[in-house]
């Protein structure tokens, strides 16, 4: 196995976006005296975002970055809520940026650091170039590059996202691996020419998650952790 880069899916997958989110706004709550449970905002701030996202990989929308389309979904959130009013659009952009300050799960920095010693290591996310920027200085992830979804002008599963970061990189898809908690990620991958490797994150929903939980195909890479994602791979690179 000739691995030459490895990029990696982020929210979920490198960072916990849920507990994240919920503490960005259990704080901002507090502040206004607002009683709404903020694991419930997170998750329903969230499932807003692949229903945004198919608009613009639909074609129904152009391209427009992430940290817009979590504004947006913010704003509805707020409403379904029905706390829109005691936010202004100044303090409502700012809450949207709670994404650029989320943990990473514990292994992954170790892990991440101990990667690039051997190969290169960047996102490959929905995320802008942006947002990653600021999460990886906010979670301290030692990333070479970042690519993803502001290079190709769209959004993962399109074999686009995957084929920009492979050009990018001056690689061939088959030299570079990708590295996901999500089944339908590494799928999309996969048919794009990368190496694939599944790292479970089990609790990235909640404790009822169901999804996600096992790997559904014969990926290259099974690993609990990024540390065993270290041990299994340090021998091929």
């Amino acid at each position: 196995m000739s691995i030459q880069a490895l990029i990696f899916d982020v929210f979920g997958t490198c960072v916990d976006w849920r507990n994240g989110v919920a503490q960005v706004t259990e704080a901002e709550f507090k502040r206004r005296d607002i009683s709404v449970n903020t694991i419930e905002f997170a998750t329903y701030w969230r499932s807003r975002y692949v229903p945004a996202m198919a608009n613009v990989r639909n074609g129904q929308r152009g391209y427009i970055a992430l940290d817009e389309l979590h504004y947006e979904n913010l704003i509805e959130t707020l409403e379904y809520f029905a706390i829109a009013d005691l936010f202004s659009e100044s303090d409502s952009r700012q809450l949207a940026r709670a994404w650029e300050q989320l943990p990473p799960w514990p292994d992954v920095v170790e892990g991440l650091t101990e990667l690039r010693k051997f190969t290169l290591i960047a996102p490959c996310s929905n995320g802008s170039i942006a947002l990653m920027s600021h999460l990886a200085r906010f979670a301290k992830l030692p990333w070479d590059a970042i690519l993803g979804a502001d290079i190709a002008r769209n959004y993962k599963p399109e074999p686009a996202v995957y084929q920009a970061s492979v050009l990018a990189l001056r690689l061939k898809p088959e030299n570079v691996m990708m590295v996901a908690a999500h089944n339908d990620d590494l799928h999309a991958a996969r048919a794009s020419g990368l190496k694939t490797a599944f790292v479970a994150r089990p609790t990235e929903h909640g404790p009822a998650q169901s999804t996600d939980l096992v790997a559904e195909s014969d990926w290259d890479i099974l690993a609990v952790n990024f540390n065993d994602l270290v041990e299994k791979l340090k021998y091929r690179l």
